[in-house]
């Protein structure tokens, strides 16, 4: 929103230069006020007096409705100065009030009030960042939306794969894909793309209305829009076209991987005895999916305030385990039968070995060798 302001900014300036121009040329242009005066028609009465035609002005009734117009019009023209230049300055007082308040505040502390009116500092952000860059690898890569791109490489000093560039659209599509994907399909994505960790930023323990679930239709939209065979958007509506969190939700919403890292252990938490348990403070509405379990993700870490949600991505195993074998090694009554060559032409081995037959040596027959 920051970046479209910016850029409307002198669009929206000039067009208001124009207008105020044309509003004060329309009422103080002094040429116009002349040339009004001057086309006021004149009735010339002619009177003879002793035979001599003098002409004479008379001022007639609509000379007097010209004089109290231009009476008029004088006052509303300084009613209207005034109100312009009274809207310039408020506005101008209203300027600097949002820029001190708005956009010159960092977005990494939030402040909001409790209960009682008391101010509350909400540091979780921070606290993230600082963590990541005590507890993880110095060439980790971090996924997460491309809003929180640079917070992480500048404070959290760690690779990102997008950021608020935004110039690479295929690659945030991809990680709009793997947030809105199931785990299995989004695990696949981040072994590609060399991922470690997951970040994703939840709202629904404090109220925080700018949480990542807000934003997730926009992950599938531009997911979408570069892979529209894997990600539909109709697909996370319920059939009568909202996007709910509570058990009436989608099922492909409930399952998919941003739905699971926002959601993970929330179920077990109760704020009021109100409400049920997993009462999502931002949405109001009780979650729908409670039991939820990873199988290639671990939770790493989670701020005070739940606002910040980091994940580990799991490495893949190092062997692949035969159930069957397994079974044999550990259960000693059961004794471990090695499969039977069923034939000696396979693939890899000799054919028609040389055959060798032990016999005596050449010292013990005798013979003489040749030279």
């Amino acid at each position: 929103m920051v970046r479209l302001m910016l850029t409307f900014t002198p669009i929206v300036c000039c067009l208001g230069a124009i207008a105020i121009s044309q509003t004060l040329t329309q009422n103080f242009s002094p040429e116009e006020t002349k040339v009004k005066h001057s086309d006021k028609p004149k009735v010339v009465a002619k009177t003879r007096q002793k035979g001599v035609n003098r002409d004479k002005k008379e001022d007639t009734p609509q000379e007097e409705e010209d004089t109290q117009d231009d009476y008029l019009n004088s006052g509303t023209k300084n009613f209207v100065v005034m109100a312009i230049a009274l809207t310039l300055m408020l506005f101008t007082v209203h300027c600097t009030w949002v820029t001190s308040n708005a956009y010159s505040s960092p977005s990494i502390v939030l402040a909001t009030q409790g209960a009682d009116g008391s101010r509350m500092i909400l540091d979780d952000f921070r606290e993230a960042y600082f963590w990541l860059s005590q507890n993880t690898a110095e060439d980790a890569t971090v996924m997460s939306w491309w809003d929180y791109g640079y917070q992480i490489a500048g404070m959290g000093n760690r690779t990102t794969l997008v950021d608020n560039n935004t110039w690479n659209n295929s690659h945030i599509a991809l990680v709009g894909m793997a947030m809105s994907s199931p785990e299995e399909r989004a695990y696949k994505i981040m072994r590609e793309l060399g991922v470690n960790y997951v970040l994703a930023i939840f709202g629904g323990f404090i109220g925080y209305s700018g949480d990542d679930i807000n934003k997730f239709l926009w992950m599938v939209r531009i997911a979408q829009g570069e892979h529209p065979s894997v990600i539909k958007e109709s697909e996370y509506f319920t059939p009568s076209g909202e996007f709910r969190v509570d058990k009436e939700g989608s099922p492909t919403l409930l399952n998919c991987l941003m739905y699971k890292m926002c959601y993970y252990r929330f179920g077990e938490i109760q704020f009021d005895p109100r409400t049920p348990s997993g009462y999502d403070r931002t949405r109001n509405v009780e979650i729908g999916n409670k039991d939820i379990s990873f199988k290639y993700l671990e939770e790493a870490y989670t701020t005070e305030h739940w606002l910040v949600r980091i994940y580990k991505v799991k490495d893949l195993s190092n062997r692949i385990e035969n159930e069957g074998a397994k079974l044999h090694f550990r259960d000693k009554k059961t004794k471990y039968t090695p499969p039977i060559k069923s034939s000696s032409r396979k693939r890899g081995s000799v054919q028609d070995k040389l055959k060798v037959t032990k016999g005596r040596s050449l010292k013990q027959t005798g013979a003489k060798v040749r030279q």
